[in-house]
């Protein structure tokens, strides 16, 4: 008798099991590769868990990676066959995978899908993502180094008024000067200003990186323009001493986010990627305001943005591009509106209350919808991130540093870079 049940049983275990088997086996999946904060994790999850629902045949994978580490590990799938569906792709990045020729164009996707709203979305960002008419990525977000974060009890306490968004570079600067604070010894215990953009004044003196963004041939850094921009930058660090130099921040031992937050810096120029943290700081009163344009009235920002891109390889291109819109949709834009993350790359949300008509810090958010008009993004070449790294970022601290001219680090970018942009 106990052999039989224990054949029963053993019967029953076989059938359940093949049933889950079977079961799995006509499961569909989207594998999704992305990186981000842990707060974006938390919607991209929570997104997934609800579209999954009403899709109980497709299960999304979710492969998050560091951004340090992302893309090496992507290529390195696509090299080894093992590529996921979908990935994540700020705008540097995405340049680089489109040399690479693994993106899907997506054109035929947005044409045959009538509930797909492609002109809800920035045309300066889509534009970005388009390749000579055909279009390879749908943008999440997009996000212009326009905000200059100032702290308002130190505005209140000196009795001075509030930047607005029509100033310009010498009004940056005169504030800035009245917010330098200095010690007996000469060392400086709060910096008026601070920002990490140094592109924002080459392009908005109306200058340029390079001749042609989307067909970049030569660097323009040398031009007089770019040189007078970057000069007034420089000036800001070392004759005016309102910003910190790149060693200064290094023996600081802190960052420049923490200096804003502790009152050691007085304006800080970033995006808005600053938010969710400033948000969380008690006790800290604070606001944004347009990028200052220079004193030849011209407006330019650098900007990023990411987008979701389909992998040529995907298995299954109409379930992943189902994914792509689940993760472009207005409800998750609403959500990373709503934890100021992020500016959604749909004008509709972010005109909408989630952003323009939000209560939250910062107040003056919606000022990046019409700082939009004047982005410009990185030039479109496979090899800008290495010319970036390798010659512009290590040349520019030394200039920074007060180590060398304008005039002599923009001769060798010129030199190395241009050989760069040939290839």
């Amino acid at each position: 008798m106990k052999i039989i049940k224990t054949i029963l049983f053993l019967g029953v275990l076989f059938f359940v099991g093949c049933g889950r088997k079977e079961t799995e086996e006509h499961i569909d999946k989207v594998r999704l590769a992305f990186w981000g904060s842990p707060e974006e994790v938390k919607i991209i999850n929570s997104v997934i868990k609800e579209w999954e629902i009403s899709h109980p045949d497709v299960r999304v994978v979710l492969e998050h990676t560091p951004y340090g580490g992302y893309t090496s590990k992507i290529l390195t799938r696509i090299a080894g066959g093992d590529a996921p569906d979908v990935i994540a792709a700020e705008v540097s990045l995405f340049t680089n995978f489109w040399a690479k020729g693994v993106f899907l164009d997506l054109t035929q996707l947005i044409e045959q899908d009538r509930d797909f709203a492609f002109n809800d979305f920035f045309p300066e960002i889509m534009n970005h993502f388009t390749i000579k008419d055909n279009v390879y990525g749908i943008p999440r977000d997009i996000a212009p180094f326009a905000c200059i974060y100032y702290n308002k009890k130190l505005f209140d306490e000196a009795g001075i008024p509030y930047p607005t968004d029509d100033w310009n570079w010498d009004d940056l600067l005169k504030i800035a000067q009245k917010f330098t604070l200095v010690d007996e010894s000469g060392r400086i215990k709060r910096y008026g200003f601070y920002t990490w953009a140094w592109q924002n004044f080459v392009l908005s003196n109306g200058g340029g990186l390079v001749d042609n963004i989307k067909r970049p041939k030569r660097i323009m850094l040398n031009s007089t323009a770019s040189k007078e921009g970057l000069q007034f930058y420089t000036d800001l660090i070392l004759k005016h001493k309102i910003s910190p130099t790149p060693s200064a921040l290094i023996n600081m031992g802190m960052g420049v986010q923490m200096m804003f937050i502790t009152g050691k810096l007085a304006m800080l120029g970033s995006g808005i990627w600053e938010t969710p943290v400033l948000r969380k700081t008690k006790n800290l009163d604070w606001d944004v305001v347009m990028f200052p344009k220079s004193p030849k009235g011209i407006r330019r920002f650098a900007t990023g943005g990411t987008a979701y891109c389909i992998l040529k390889n995907a298995k299954n291109p109409q379930l992943a591009w189902e994914v792509v819109k689940a993760l472009t949709s207005v409800k998750v834009m609403e959500k990373i509106a709503a934890m100021g993350l992020a500016q959604p790359a749909r004008i509709s949300v972010s005109q909408g209350s989630y952003w323009a008509g939000s209560s939250e810090k910062p107040l003056n958010k919606g000022m990046l919808n019409e700082a939009v008009q004047y982005v410009i993004f990185p030039p479109f070449h496979s090899n800008w991130r290495e010319i970036e790294e390798l010659y512009i970022k290590p040349k520019l601290d030394l200039l920074f540093n007060g180590q060398k001219s304008i005039d002599e680090i923009m001769i060798k970018i010129a030199k190395e870079g241009n050989k760069l942009l040939t290839d």
